[in-house]
């Protein structure tokens, strides 16, 4: 329903959160409905009121392409660390399934703590590389 509303329309605009994932909703919908994200307006306002909402309508911008990006690369995160952590987590609070790792910071600190841990079991070692040219005297019998 909301393609062909969509289609009949001269103009759409988008009111999601001001987040990452309310940027990343109003990208998806421009995918779903067919819409340029860099030329469709979207709104954002904190509150259901009437002056909230005139402002928001007087200040439009588009979809902030580096948000849904942000969001997604978020998304991925929480998923690869997430998955891998949850379960270990579940065990050690021995709350099966009612807590979830998948959040971003953690993945931060994890990858932050994963390369200070390298980095301090690092250990420095000289090399040397040598070339050379030997030539020796025939010893005469």
């Amino acid at each position: 329903e909301l393609r062909s509303l969509a289609k009949k329309s001269e103009e759409v605009w988008l009111a999601t959160d001001e987040d990452r994932e309310g940027e990343a909703i109003s990208w998806h919908l421009c995918e779903v409905l067919d819409l340029d994200p860099y030329t469709t307006k979207r709104i954002v306002f904190h509150e259901i009121t009437k002056p909230a909402i005139q402002k928001a309508v007087k200040n439009p911008r588009n979809v902030n392409m580096d948000l849904v990006n942000a969001q997604q690369a978020r998304r991925i995160l929480d998923r690869i660390v997430g998955f891998e952590l949850s379960p270990g987590l579940w065990r050690k609070m021995s709350m099966r399934n009612s807590l979830s790792a998948g959040r971003v910071q953690s993945v931060a600190v994890r990858l932050i703590v994963e390369r200070e841990r390298e980095i301090n079991k690092f250990n420095t070692t000289s090399s040397f590389k040598l070339e050379a040219f030997f030539s020796a005297k025939k010893k005469k019998k």
